[in-house]
């Protein structure tokens, strides 16, 4: 399976200066070696997406929105919001849902997570969804459970599609313990691998469209240990958060799951 290397920027870089130094080094790094292996994507803040986007046209890098509005696909009177139309029309082919941030600052819940995910599909937008357990829940070995519960926004959304098959090119899976993110806390591989074998069991169980989902690890991956990661059949790429912001440690994480896929 294809590996996927995404870079969440969140709320960064702070300047258009900044921004366009980090996709100038993104462009004059050799990706020669990643193809046809490993994807690279970016998701910049939503106020960049379409001058990052026209910057990277043509290199094989791809553009994401970081949110998406649940209220429209298209339009409407909803102050602050982004929607999957405008995100696509941006530049973005792709949008992070389900993020532990917006869960946790925006109480984001299941009804919530369906609409959104629905108005992506609607929009031609792919959605790579992010899952993960807190510090409690991992200690009091909840982590299966809570991931299976989360995963039920999927369910729905197979239940609701006309066409599930479109999440064969239109899905992608995050696992990110929340505990891990940007901590330097990280899982062994072998908990990652048997935390990533029962997501895809369990997607395989909702529709055989699902079945080869790719599943990416995520939290506190960076160029030191993305090579053990990668290592495994069943981590599929990695969504990296601070060491996207260096072209150097990102393409770094990439050649690492463009060598153990290849």
């Amino acid at each position: 399976m294809q590996a996927w290397v995404i870079g969440n920027w969140k709320q960064n870089p702070a300047t258009q200066h900044a921004v366009n130094a980090l996709v100038n080094d993104l462009k004059q790094t050799d990706r020669t070696c990643l193809a046809p292996s490993c994807r690279l994507m970016v998701a910049p803040s939503t106020i960049h997406i379409a001058g990052v986007s026209a910057q990277l046209q043509g290199s094989g890098i791809l553009c994401a929105a970081q949110d998406i509005s649940a209220h429209s696909a298209s339009t409407g009177a909803y102050t602050g919001d982004i929607s999957a139309a405008q995100a696509f029309d941006a530049g973005a082919r792709w949008s992070i849902l389900g993020h532990s941030e917006r869960r946790e600052y925006h109480q984001e819940d299941h009804e919530t997570l369906v609409q959104k995910t629905q108005n992506a599909l609607s929009e031609q937008l792919g959605v790579i969804f992010c899952i993960g357990e807190s510090q409690q829940q991992y200690d009091d070995k909840q982590t299966l459970e809570v991931l299976s519960t989360q995963l039920d926004v999927i369910a729905d959304v197979v239940r609701r599609l006309d066409d599930p098959t479109i999440l064969s090119t239109q899905l992608i899976v995050a696992y990110e313990p929340v505990w891990a993110i940007g901590t330097g806390k990280v899982p062994t591989v072998d908990e990652v691998s048997a935390t990533h074998t029962h997501i895809k069991h369990t997607l395989a169980g909702y529709h055989n469209a699902l079945a080869n989902t790719a599943v990416l690890y995520g939290g506190s991956v960076n160029a030191g240990n993305a090579a053990d990661f990668a290592a495994s059949r069943v981590i599929d790429g990695a969504l990296v958060g601070g060491a996207s912001l260096k072209a150097e440690s990102f393409m770094t994480i990439a050649q690492a799951f463009a060598a153990a896929k290849a």
